[in-house]
């Protein structure tokens, strides 16, 4: 019997793969076929959503696929056995987009795209569960802290700090009850990776979180996911039914001692609950504001008891890590920075989409290897990492190595994974003022200088934007963003400059030329930007003025036209109808 499989991750939701579901469907029941139809999550290349295998003991990816296209893919390839070679994206021969998976390292994304996350018997096809009952069999609570200890695995959440201290330090708490927090509360703009991996292999994260509880002595757990994240909550929820059903957790799991019970919390979806004092204050009921530190969550944390708290991409390492022992993990990566790590790649390049690589793999790489490049062939000009709190690195440095180390020595921070890219038509300052508003609007209001500090680094670089930049702008952004980082208590002030500190490290002389000569390089920021006819190129078509929403463009027809400058709104459309190169933008 073939299996079709549809990938309904948010990605392929959104691309149309429940109208193709559907359709393959009625087409399946109209003709009585013989065939299984399943879906599955996110295999990582949204760029191709929505993605329809067809299985037949060989695997073939189709991808763009539309409902008008299953006709076709049922008559040539489910009953004549003849795939549709054109709409392919994998199958047995080589393609071109299996260079988007040839320098990938999948541990965390090892299911995704690959089992139906609903269900649970998928998941234990492919080992899953396994690693747990080694565990309950073979180790001690301490013998596994000294495995993850031993792999090298830092917290995947931003702040990179080893997990395997972090278990310990809560294993050594003293306190008649502790708690385990899968931090699930993704918020920064472009990173999907925890989204993907709840919905396409919930299972995964829950293992790791059981593995956890044994190791520092929790019988209680939580997963607090943003509420904006509707089918990565519905399938948790039926992950943990079926795992409950099958005694894989509640009480005595694998007919052992251990119970835990795991719980899920949906945020409201505040961006500074992301830290993990203000996601326990959430978690108890209270406003998600962070408090000072020490005590650690690890020693006093969520209802005043020892607390673990991991993102959902560290928990997903777990059972990997005990299945394939600590040295095959650390086998990969740097001397500081081992594994491998989960990329939400999005912006200005051509495969856009969730990707993993071995920590140590280069921008380059990353870019213009696994990413395809920038669209349109226009000129690759810098990556930003980590979100709000992260920074832009040059494509000068597309050589330095994607490691903890080295992307904290450029100013930026690797963060859970985002990674936007940008090209030469966009504006460096205008990133900043971007991410900036973000962090101002995102800020709890608790300290002073992230509250009122924030807000007058934008009023600085809304100025900058608009054309009324003035001599020193650059100078009061530097020192205004050295003492919010100084003077501020958790990761969101202290890391909300870091977007326009790298831009003015890197890219100082479009902050000057934008105050300066009162122009825009990237011709990005609309109060910069001229539009101009140029008389030698215009044949007088009228496209321009019929398109022009405030009637700026006069000129009869088949003579050269002309834009008042002083109704122009500065909208481009003439810019994009002109098919003459006629109008000129500066």
């Amino acid at each position: 019997m073939k299996k079709i499989t549809v990938g309904l991750s948010t990605c392929g939701i959104s691309a149309g793969g429940e109208k193709v579901y559907n359709a393959l469907k009625e087409e399946i029941k109209h003709r009585s076929l013989p065939v299984e139809l399943a879906e599955t999550g996110c295999i990582g290349m949204c760029y191709r959503e929505v993605l329809v295998e067809v299985n037949n003991g060989k695997r073939f990816l189709y991808g763009d696929i539309t409902p008008d296209k299953i006709n076709r893919i049922i008559e040539e390839h489910i009953i004549k056995d003849h795939p549709v070679t054109e709409w392919l994206v994998q199958g047995p021969e080589p393609l071109i987009d299996d260079t988007f998976f040839k320098k990938q390292k999948r541990i965390v994304l090892r299911n995704c795209g690959l089992i139906d996350p609903n269900s649970i018997d998928e998941y234990i096809k492919k080992d899953g569960y396994k690693a747990i009952q080694k565990v309950l069999k073979e180790y001690t609570p301490e013998t596994v802290i000294d495995n993850i200890l031993k792999s090298g695995l830092r917290g995947r959440g931003g702040g990179g700090f080893l997990t395997g201290i972090k278990w310990k330090f809560c294993r050594q708490a003293v306190g008649d009850k502790k708690y385990v927090i899968c931090n699930a509360d993704e918020g920064d703009p472009g990173a999907f990776m925890d989204r993907s991996v709840l919905e396409s292999d919930p299972h995964s994260v829950l293992e790791g979180m059981i593995i956890c509880a044994y190791a520092i002595g929790a019988e209680d757990a939580y997963i607090y996911v943003r509420a904006e994240y509707p089918k990565a909550i519905e399938r948790l929820k039926k992950a943990i039914k079926q795992a409950e059903s099958k005694g894989y957790l509640g009480k005595n799991i694998f007919d052992s001692s251990v119970n835990l019970k795991i719980k899920i919390k949906e945020g409201a979806g505040a961006f500074v609950c992301g830290e993990e004092t203000a996601l326990i204050a959430s978690i108890e009921g209270r406003r998600g504001i962070p408090r000072f530190r020490p005590p650690y969550p690890a020693n006093k944390g969520l209802h005043g008891k020892p607390t673990n708290i991991n993102n959902v991409e560290t928990f997903a390492n777990v059972p990997w890590i005990i299945l394939n022992g600590a040295d095959a993990f650390s086998s990969m990566g740097t001397e500081n920075s081992k594994g491998s790590k989960v990329f939400a790649l999005a912006g200005k390049i051509v495969r856009g989409g969730l990707v993993e690589v071995p920590m140590g793999i280069t921008i380059n790489e990353i870019v213009h290897e696994i990413g395809g490049g920038i669209k349109e062939d226009k000129k690759f000009k810098a990556i930003q990492m980590g979100g709000p709190s992260g920074g832009c690195i040059p494509a000068s440095m597309g050589d330095l190595k994607i490691d903890y180390q080295h992307i904290n020595k450029t100013g930026s921070i690797m963060g859970s994974g985002g990674l936007v890219v940008m090209d030469e038509t966009t504006c460096m300052v205008d990133v900043a003022r971007f991410f900036l508003n973000f962090t101002r609007n995102e800020s709890c209001g608790k300290c002073t200088f992230c509250r009122i500090g924030t807000k007058r680094m934008l009023e600085i670089l809304e100025r900058i934007t608009e054309g009324k930049g003035q001599e020193g702008d650059i100078e009061k952004l530097l020192d205004l963003g050295q003492k919010i980082k100084d003077n501020t208590l958790c990761g969101l002030g202290q890391t909300a400059p870091n977007p326009v500190l790298t831009t003015i490290k890197y890219f100082r002389e479009e902050y000057e030329t934008h105050i300066r000569a009162k122009k825009c390089p990237a011709h990005s920021c609309s109060a910069l930007i001229t539009y101009n006819i140029i008389p030698e190129k215009c044949t007088g078509c009228t496209a321009c003025s019929r398109v022009c929403p405030v009637q700026a463009i006069t000129g009869e027809k088949k003579k050269v036209h002309i834009i008042n400058q002083l109704i122009c709104i500065k909208c481009g459309k003439c810019y994009d109808i002109c098919k003459f190169s006629a109008v000129l933008k500066d």
